[in-house]
């Protein structure tokens, strides 16, 4: 036997392709060796920027003897959560219950038919801080499967339904009402840490929807502490832009250093928003400082974007990143004072002896400051001559879809052309490489190469991105692509029989669970993704099947969000564009020929606060067009904005003025205002 993972797709599984365990990946092959063998599953799921993972690689998984009693007493098989985010569910919510707490490396030991019996997450070569050592770890299991099959073997039912309860739930009748979304921004607001922002204790994420919820139901206090000291913290890169996964302790100083494509196109597009509500150009500074980001660092060179950054270098975390103070000083030579105010820097550091660069008093510069670009400049400078984070340089399809919607809105509401090439680029991208000969999506592209099939949020994701895009520049081909893909979406993940989305398509591989996607983790729920994609085509076309599909997911799921309205942030969105009396704006001009330079004051009205109950069409009068538009044209030989409401329009204005206080008329006000 040998390793098996010298031919696969993921950059995480090339990683232990050379490691002495005889890995397998995930496959029908890998279940079938167990079974022939009658020996248990050692299931090991990471990524490629998880630093505990490379952690207990080096520790168990390069060295001899552990590897010789996995191969020995187990299959082992070797899962990257980012390319089967199918299985990380499964398993991760099994520790979950286990453990009470997940993460990864997750390991896991399975039966022959996938059923899992035992787990934890990074297990220590020697017993340390309550851990037990991995090798004790495997004894006892192999252990209990020679003396307690029997045991393990009865458990395995009761298992198996606990893992598909999401999947049994029926949606109930009725709609939730309005209250429920009051209630959820109060309970946000009330939960937000007071002193740095944020929800919880440590470790904190970065809950981009659940901000966005927050500026949209007018709780702009919370919200702009919470985006403040998230930038101003080391979460942010202070020299590159572009933020990294979560922080380790509550003020956001010291992160956990891997960048994530998708952090950061949700982040960018919720400082965007927050620039718009406030004005503060601090937040727009931030969004498109890590927009930037994307497009400098993550670009794949053939128009989508890559998964990652790692969190280590050179053996080390946050390496990369951070400073002692003699590497700073040496930097900045007479501007080291002024630099070490600047940034935080102390003799003793606040990260294992090294600086991470943060803003000391929580809040970023609302400006540009030359004397402070200058130090930025010249540390980046000396940064990139250190050697750099792994890139994992797959393209996940999800997640790229994100950077679409963030691209395609900040380009549309800045003005940035620049932005704007770099959505509809990665756009044809996924169209023209992630797709089979069927159109069916793929999750995964590396090198020319597509990997498994595509999951609910692949498609939801796209479906929101694609009319994120049509709604940028009105290229009704985005539009027939957006609808064509959530007909594909409703067809292969909508559950017939109980309402809602399964997360694997009808024709995905058979698990011990086809399951749900609930809650945002961090990045939206693959189900609020489709009900809100659904709920803007059912605005834009009239079609009542698309608002009845997205409905079912809202009545499932809205019973869970009051235990924790911060983890449904999109759901709530979804909720609320549902029970909101949204605005369809359609803008027509009397010519086809460059209709949105002619309607661009208009345009501008519109994109000029955060808008996320309405729609927008626009067109020339002969061009083709959604149903929004049908019988809506230009008035007097003028552009003429018409403002609707579930297809019912008030006369049409024709002057920005008029159409900016149609607009405001509804708009959520904060408490007292």
């Amino acid at each position: 036997m040998a390793n098996r993972l010298s031919d696969q797709l993921s950059p995480y599984l090339l990683q232990h392709r050379d490691n002495p365990v005889e890995w397998w990946p995930w496959s029908v092959g890998a279940l079938d060796e167990a079974k022939a063998r009658d020996v248990p599953i050692l299931l090991s799921i990471g990524y490629a920027a998880c630093h505990w993972c490379h952690v207990m690689e080096r520790e168990s998984f390069e060295d001899p003897a552990t590897a010789a009693y996995m191969n020995q007493h187990f299959v082992p098989i070797k899962v990257d959560r980012e390319e089967r985010p199918d299985l990380d569910e499964i398993y991760i919510e099994f520790v979950q219950s286990l453990t009470g707490h997940g993460g990864w490396p997750l390991t896991v030991f399975l039966d022959p038919d996938g059923v899992p019996f035992h787990g934890g997450t990074y297990f220590p070569p020697e017993p340390r801080q309550g851990l037990p050592s991995f090798m004790s770890v495997m004894e006892a299991v192999a252990k209990a499967w020679e003396e307690k099959r029997a045991d393990i073997n009865d458990q395995a039912p009761e298992v198996i339904k606990r893992l598909s309860a999401i999947s049994l739930v029926s949606a109930p009748e009725s709609m939730p009402d309005s209250g429920l979304l009051e209630q959820a921004a109060i309970g946000m607001r009330d939960s937000t840490d007071p002193d740095h922002g944020g929800f919880g204790q440590a470790p904190k994420f970065p809950a981009a929807s659940a901000l966005d919820f927050m500026l949209s139901r007018g709780q702009l206090d919370a919200a702009v502490l919470t985006l403040d000291r998230m930038a101003a913290g080391g979460l942010q890169d202070q020299l590159a832009g572009g933020f990294c996964r979560y922080s380790v302790d509550t003020r956001w100083r010291v992160p956990h250093f891997e960048k994530m494509l998708y952090d950061n196109a949700l982040l960018a597009r919720t400082y965007l928003h927050a620039w718009q509500e406030t004005g503060h150009q601090r937040f727009l500074g931030v969004a498109t400082a890590t927009l930037d980001w994307i497009l400098n660092e993550m670009t794949n060179g053939s128009g989508g974007f890559h998964a990652s950054l790692d969190a280590d270098s050179e053996g080390e975390e946050g390496l990369f990143y951070t400073w002692t103070a003699e590497e700073f000083d040496r930097v900045l030579g007479e501007e080291a004072a002024f630099g070490r105010e600047l940034f935080g820097v102390t003799e003793s550091g606040d990260f294992e002896g090294r600086n991470v660069l943060h803003i000391p008093s929580g809040v970023p510069p609302d400006g540009p400051d030359e004397r402070a670009s200058a130090v930025r400049k010249a540390l980046l400078e000396a940064r990139s001559g250190r050697v750099r984070p792994a890139t994992d340089d797959k393209t996940v399809c999800s997640w790229n879809a994100l950077a679409i919607s963030a691209l395609a809105e900040a380009g549309a509401v800045l003005g940035r052309a620049d932005y704007l090439a770099a959505a509809s680029g990665c756009a044809d991208f996924v169209w023209e490489e992630m797709r089979d000969h069927q159109g069916s999506l793929f999750r995964v592209w590396r090198e020319g190469t597509p990997g498994v099939g595509g999951f609910l949020e692949d498609y939801a994701f796209m479906v929101e991105a694609l009319i994120d895009l049509y709604e940028a520049d009105f290229d009704v081909e985005w539009f027939d692509r957006a609808r064509g893909l959530a007909e594909a979406m409703m067809d292969r993940f909508f559950d017939q029989e109980r309402g809602g989305f399964f997360t694997t398509s009808h024709d995905h591989e058979l698990l011990i669970a086809r399951r749900k996607d609930v809650g945002d983790h961090p990045i939206p729920s693959g189900s609020a993704s489709a009900a809100l994609g659904l709920l803007r085509l059912a605005a834009l076309t009239g079609e009542d099947l698309y608002r009845a599909r997205a409905e079912s997911v809202l009545r499932m799921l809205a019973p869970a969000v009051p235990r924790r309205p911060d983890a449904f942030g999109h759901l709530l969105k979804a909720l609320d564009f549902a029970l909101s009396d949204q605005l369809e704006l359609a803008v027509v001009t009397p010519s086809d020929r460059q209709f949105v330079e002619a309607s661009l004051e208009m345009l501008e009205v519109a994109r000029s606060r955060y808008r996320p109950n309405m729609v927008t069409a626009a067109a020339g009068e002969g061009e083709d067009r959604p149903g929004l538009l049908e019988a809506r044209t230009a008035v007097d030989g003028k552009t003429a904005a018409w403002v609707c409401r579930h297809f019912a329009c008030r006369a049409p204005t024709t002057e920005p003025a008029e159409l900016r206080s149609l607009l405001d008329e509804d708009r959520v006000a904060p408490p007292g205002t």
